[in-house]
C-alpha cells in the first residue's frame, strides 16, 4: 500500500520487526481516522446546505424555474407571482 522509508536499514531481530509493524499500523491510524471525521463533517455539511436551499427556493407555478432568493416575491424569468417560502403553491 505504501512505503514505511526503509532503505538500507531495516529491523533484523523479531522485536524490532514487530516494533516496526505496531508502528506501521498506528501510523495508518493516524492518517485513516482523521480522514474519515473530516468526511463525515464535509458531508454533513453539505447536506445541511443543500437542506437549507431546498427550505428556502421555491418553484414557479407558472414556469417551474426554481427562484432560491427568500426574498423575492416573483419568478425572475416569467414574472408570475412566486408561492411564500416553505408554503406549497396555492
Amino acid at each position: 500500500i505504501t512505503t514505511v522509508g526503509y532503505g538500507d536499514l531495516a529491523p533484523q531481530t523479531p522485536l524490532g520487526r514487530a516494533i516496526a509493524s505496531v508502528g506501521m499500523l498506528i501510523g495508518y491510524a493516524v492518517i485513516a481516522l482523521p480522514t474519515g471525521i473530516i468526511s463525515a463533517e464535509l458531508t454533513r455539511a453539505q447536506i445541511y446546505k443543500e437542506e437549507q436551499f431546498r427550505q428556502q427556493s421555491r418553484n414557479c407555478t407558472n414556469c417551474a424555474s426554481v427562484e432560491s432568493d427568500p426574498q423575492a416575491r416573483y419568478c425572475r424569468k416569467c414574472g408570475s407571482s412566486l408561492p411564500k417560502p416553505g408554503h406549497a403553491p396555492d
